[in-house]
């Protein structure tokens, strides 16, 4: 299995960026600490082409996010000041999720170490999100004829509000969302099957709503393959998650996800979607515990 990379220290950003986006540089040196991968299955992401990230955004908001011409408003919608590295860096972040895609199809399950960018909508960014990775890798995949159909498993614990929007109408991607009900984003866009959970939602209440909701997302998506956004921040001591899952219980969600879609013989993209616990370190711990169980085969 292959794990993909990209961080700031490969591409320079601005100051303003670098706080909110370490916890990638340290994940990538907890996975080489680890020995989760060798050297030559460790890599460096590609960028995603113009026509990748066409397949899911219209030419008019990627011209006017290459250029510089998003309104005061655009910007704080997407929440992260604009500057060309970012812009390049989340070229890079949607590279990253097409390759693990593509070792998914060839070896069952692909990883990138970040990713899982679902807020952006086809004619907006929002919530720190400036493309939809997983729609362009879904979509870059079904025009290279690698897949047909692809479910997306979102247990970010927010709801994925673009990826429901770009998907809307298109049979061939089944969304899949289970989310703090209450929790950002406020005006949420339906998808094909969306599970709100009350705030302080602890681990067995949460796999007792995953476990059959999940059955049936497989069930009905009819899928090639799976992109699983996991997600650290319905951890309990995350600053924006106001679920209450422990570490073991995220370890128990990865799992049964991992299990499910071997079961059903689905490749799988596992990208980290979000995370923002108090101490930074957590968070990387929790990442870590994803990748390992994606590593393992959800064992």
């Amino acid at each position: 299995m292959k794990i993909f990379y990209y961080d700031h220290h490969d591409f320079p950003l601005p100051a303003s960026h670098r706080f909110p986006l370490q916890k990638y540089r340290l994940l990538r040196e907890r996975v080489q600490a680890e020995g989760l991968a060798p050297p030559d299955r460790l890599l460096p992401a590609p960028a995603a082409t113009e026509l990748q990230l066409q397949r899911a955004h219209t030419a008019v908001y990627l011209h006017r996010l290459e250029h510089g011409l998003l309104t005061e408003a655009e910007v704080r919608r997407i929440g992260l000041p604009w500057s060309p590295e970012l812009v390049q860096r989340v070229k890079y972040t949607a590279g990253a999720t097409i390759a693990a895609a593509r070792t998914a199809l060839r070896e069952g399950v692909g990883v990138s170490l970040g990713g899982g960018t679902h807020h952006a909508a086809s004619g907006h960014g929002e919530g720190f999100c400036l493309y939809n990775d997983v729609a362009v890798a879904a979509r870059a995949m079904q025009a290279e004829g690698r897949i047909r159909r692809a479910v997306v498993i979102d247990c970010d614990v927010h709801q994925g509000n673009g990826t429901a929007e770009i998907s809307s109408g298109d049979p061939t991607i089944y969304t899949f969302s289970i989310h703090g009900e209450k929790n950002f984003p406020f005006r949420k866009i339906p998808g094909d099957l969306d599970v709100g959970l009350p705030d302080g939602t602890e681990d067995e209440t949460y796999l007792a709503a995953l476990r059959p909701n999940l059955e049936r997302a497989l069930a009905e998506a009819g899928a090639d393959m799976a992109f699983y956004l996991a997600g650290a921040d319905p951890h309990v001591n995350d600053r924006l998650g106001r679920l209450a899952l422990t570490k073991a219980g995220l370890a128990a969600r990865d799992r049964l996800v991992m299990t499910a879609v071997r079961e059903a013989g689905l490749p799988v993209a596992v990208v980290m979607a979000g995370g923002y616990g108090r101490d930074i370190d957590e968070t990387v711990d929790l990442y870590l515990q994803t990748v390992t169980i994606a590593v393992n085969g959800g064992q």
